[in-house]
């Protein structure tokens, strides 16, 4: 087998496990449409290297296009989150930030400044601007990128099967409206 073959095959094996991940978080995570998914991903720990030292444009491109297309399809917004570099700002379309009154900000993603996967995000998107900030109601953490600061609270930790995209460590997060109120308080659990 080439180099190539291998490559290719390698590619392949991550773009189906990227689909399975989001399928399985979809499942749970009672999205509507309009709502918004975050993705880190740092394609440098899907090939087992050190998070920021080997982006890889390719691996960046095919883990977008799998995310994007499953989420549009389900009418949900991607928000592709960077890298420090840009401290975590997003990659979003024109129509969800509008949508949601996220004030854009001026910087275009490169490989290593931004990171693959926001570059291919901006590159790959119809209208796509940058954002600070959003509050998306999902997310995927392909190789410890920290999310967190772009979910709506309260988090819950979603359970994939799929535990890694290539050699990145995956974590998932579905997230739930506050329960609020005191020992009297109901609650509805179809909002959970």
């Amino acid at each position: 087998m080439s180099n190539e073959q291998k490559e290719y095959g390698e590619l392949e094996k991550i773009k189906e496990q990227t689909r399975q991940v989001l399928e399985e978080l979809l499942e749970v995570a009672n999205l509507e449409a309009g709502d918004i998914v975050v993705v880190g991903c740092s394609s440098s720990e899907v090939q087992n290297e050190k998070i920021g030292s080997h982006s890889s444009a390719e691996i960046g491109r095919a883990i977008f296009e799998q995310l994007h297309k499953v989420l549009k399809e389900k009418g949900l917004y991607l928000a592709a989150q960077c890298c420090e570099h840009l401290n975590r700002a997003l990659v979003i379309e024109k129509e969800a930030a509008c949508k949601y009154g996220y004030e854009r900000v001026n910087v275009v993603p490169q490989l290593k400044a931004g990171g693959s996967f926001g570059t291919a995000a901006y590159a790959g998107l119809e209208h796509p601007v940058m954002v600070e900030e959003v509050r998306a109601r999902a997310g995927i953490d392909i190789g410890d990128t920290l999310i967190g600061m772009h979910l709506v609270p309260v988090a819950v930790p979603v359970r994939t099967k799929i535990k890694m995209i290539g050699k990145a460590h995956v974590v998932c997060a579905r997230t739930r409206a506050k329960f609020i109120g005191g020992e009297r308080a109901k609650y509805d659990h179809n909002n959970m």
